[in-house]
């Protein structure tokens, strides 16, 4: 293919991937229901507070992405050397990608279209060690969550009760140690025939050492406190009666439970949704201002990232040596 098929090519291949998110928003905002409730809500609250709110849970959307493009770009130096500002395009390009693929899986693609193309598959190994640390810190404060609420709400007996949080206990245990021993995961893959023919691919996981793996986690701790004073100061805000320690309690449980199912970026506000009235009854009867909450969160942290996402894809070169030093 001649460079300029390969031109014409990317540029049809980028003008599709924005179109296509761009439908999937507008088919989504138009008939999102928990928006407009959020809309209702606001109408009686003063324009100056709206917009003091807001602006601080956008500029921690801001921080949180911010952080993750620190998280790729060390994640990354183990495969290639990225400037932050690289890392800051590949990051949003890959939200505008996520947000119409099942479990964000086009993120991937999104990010690794900003590497030299061979090391772009070593670049989705590098991608995954970053994305199960945040899932180790979101089932570490799950568990622990889940044991908080059920020996507040679900009345059992104190043998069964103690049984759940040893299980929490081992469950924590297992992701921690699994985390900073990644390169077990090397070890695994190295004994199976089928799989040892593609060890140039995930070797680098037995490159991280424990310390590049305590950083990463680190900044994985600080998205996670992050999004969690998002959901603080939006539930405080709409549902003020409510306590922090509850706030605190039910929000990592929402976490957990939402990263356990499969989902689509864009459908997952309705499964966030159910998951929050489930567990939100418990201490509150404001549905509407729960819903409220998730779905203004929502709009904040997945739709208007992709959407300035989408100026990035179209730097995006998908034939030919995007490498930098």
């Amino acid at each position: 293919m001649t460079s300029s098929y390969k031109k014409i090519l990317a540029n049809i291949i980028k003008i599709a991937i924005v179109a296509f998110a761009f439908w999937f928003i507008y088919r989504k905002l138009t008939n999102h229901n928990d928006l407009r409730e959020f809309v209702t809500l606001l109408q009686n609250i003063p324009l100056q507070q709206i917009w003091l709110i807001l602006g601080s849970v956008f500029v921690l959307m801001l921080f949180n992405w911010g952080l993750e493009t620190v998280k790729w770009k060390q994640l990354i130096a183990r495969v290639e050397q990225i400037s932050l500002w690289r890392s800051i395009e590949s990051v949003f390009c890959g939200l505008t990608w996520a947000i119409f693929t099942p479990n964000r899986l086009g993120e991937y693609g999104g990010r690794v279209f900003f590497l030299s193309p061979k090391r772009r598959i070593i670049g989705v190994v590098a991608m995954t060690v970053g994305n199960i640390g945040q899932l180790v810190l979101t089932n570490v404060f799950g568990a622990i969550a889940v044991c908080v609420f059920v020996y507040r709400f679900i009345p059992l007996e104190p043998i069964l009760l103690a049984a759940i949080c040893g299980l929490a206990l081992v469950f924590a245990l297992f992701f921690l140690v699994f985390y900073f021993n990644i390169k077990w995961l090397n070890s695994l893959l190295l004994s199976v025939k089928i799989t040892r023919k593609y060890k140039k691919f995930y070797a680098v996981l037995a490159r991280y050492k424990k310390v590049e793996l305590l950083k990463i986690l680190l900044l994985c701790l600080a998205r996670y406190a992050v999004f969690t004073t998002q959901y603080l100061i939006m539930f405080v805000w709409l549902v003020p009666h409510l306590s922090m320690a509850d706030i605190v309690m039910l929000v990592p449980i929402l976490f957990f439970v939402q990263s356990t199912l499969p989902s689509l970026d864009l459908l997952d506000i309705g499964i966030r949704s159910v998951t929050a009235l489930f567990f939100f009854k418990y201490v509150t009867d404001q549905n509407a201002a729960v819903v409220a909450c998730i779905a203004s969160i929502w709009l904040i942290n997945i739709i208007i990232p992709a959407i300035l996402g989408s100026y990035f894809v179209f730097k995006l070169n998908f034939f030919g040596n995007t490498r930098r030093n």
